[in-house]
């Protein structure tokens, strides 16, 4: 995506408290020198930040926090895709499927497919190129739909390993969740109805107006902001959980080819790197090719991916909540770190 959390009357509302980064060298991380400059450069980020990188080609590791949980915003979209293609191997999913989409697919946030008519009949290939590449919250639930749903998707991150990786919501029910906070009864709302609140289209705002206003009134007095740091202080409540080490594993996965089939992992490191988006974090400073996947919701910016490297293939996976500041300015420290990553392992 470019952000997961789109929704108009949010965004205007909500500003996170910052924290400062408590930046912990990684036990026994193998690059020692690296893991000091890493954690004494996230020290001075105003977030609380988790960062991982592996050269592929000598296994040298470097890690701040790496085992800690971190809301994954659109990150976790990769396990999506992983899932996706393991079915498709198995033959148990068609990516050459064609879907319908209708108004009721619609999400807010980040993507392009509600910015057309609905009625488009993208393949599934297709929805999960834009899943990653221009992180499509309408793309998201599709898929998450078509590998099974939400427990599906966690049932496999468990059987393949990963014991903190999680998707906790669809982004309907994510989106969903915000508004409930105001009144329990917004839990009821349905999907046309919940785009309806963040979109100016006509054909699903004007047949929702009275509805617009009254959520528009119930936030009057501005009480969703200290509902909504409330709630963030929840793993539970994240659109998914991360870290920075199981992150990378899983980029690594794909990479190395084990995490589907050679051709299945061959695709997917061509959409990674057909990535639309966070050109200012990983691959900001760099020269080098980079496949990687984003994520951002309110006081969140998160990537992963691999830099094609002269040293080699390194994995790089860089999370940071309770942001204070611009998100530029997160994007760019993200950059910035990255760049000193790749120039330590290619030895400028």
């Amino acid at each position: 995506m470019k952000r997961l959390f789109g929704t108009a009357l949010l965004v205007s509302a909500l500003v996170l408290p910052a924290m400062q980064a408590t930046a912990q060298p990684a036990a026994g991380a193998q690059s020692s020198g690296l893991t000091r400059l890493l954690a004494a450069e996230l020290a001075r980020f105003p977030s609380k930040s988790g960062f991982y990188a592996k050269n592929l080609a000598t296994g040298e590791e470097a890690a701040v926090d790496p085992d800690g949980h971190y809301e994954s915003a659109s990150t976790i979209k990769v396990a999506i895709m992983v899932l996706a293609y393991q079915l498709a191997d198995q033959k148990r999913l068609n990516l050459d499927e064609r879907h319908e989409i209708k108004a009721a697919d619609f999400r807010g946030g980040s993507g392009v497919f509600r910015f057309n008519d609905f009625g488009l009949k993208p393949t599934l290939r297709d929805i999960i190129t834009q899943m990653i590449i221009t992180s499509d919250n309408s793309a998201t639930d599709i898929m998450i739909a078509r590998v099974g749903g939400v427990d599906a998707v966690n049932d496999f991150l468990r059987r393949s390993g990963y014991p903190t990786l999680r998707l906790n919501y669809t982004t309907l029910d994510y989106f969903r969740g915000f508004y409930a906070v105001l009144d329990p009864k917004y839990r009821a709302l349905g999907p046309e109805d919940i785009f309806a609140l963040g979109t100016d289209i006509p054909y699903f705002t004007q047949p929702r107006a009275r509805l617009i206003a009254e959520v528009q009134a119930a936030n009057a007095d501005g009480r969703l902001v200290e509902l909504v740091r409330k709630r963030s202080a929840d793993e539970r409540q994240w659109f998914g959980i991360m870290t920075p080490r199981e992150g990378g594993r899983l980029m690594e996965s794909i990479e190395r080819g084990t995490a589907a089939s050679t051709a299945a992992c061959d695709e997917m490191k061509r959409i990674l790197r057909a990535q639309q988006a966070g050109t200012r974090k990983i691959p900001h400073w760099l020269t080098a090719p980079v496949g990687h996947k984003t994520g951002e919701t309110i006081g969140v910016t998160n990537d992963i991916g691999i830099v094609y490297a002269k040293s080699g293939p390194i994995v790089i996976t860089s999370f940071n909540m309770d942001m204070a500041g611009l998100d530029a300015d997160g994007d760019d420290r993200i950059g910035a770190v990255s760049r000193m990553v790749v120039e330590y392992f290619d030895g400028k």
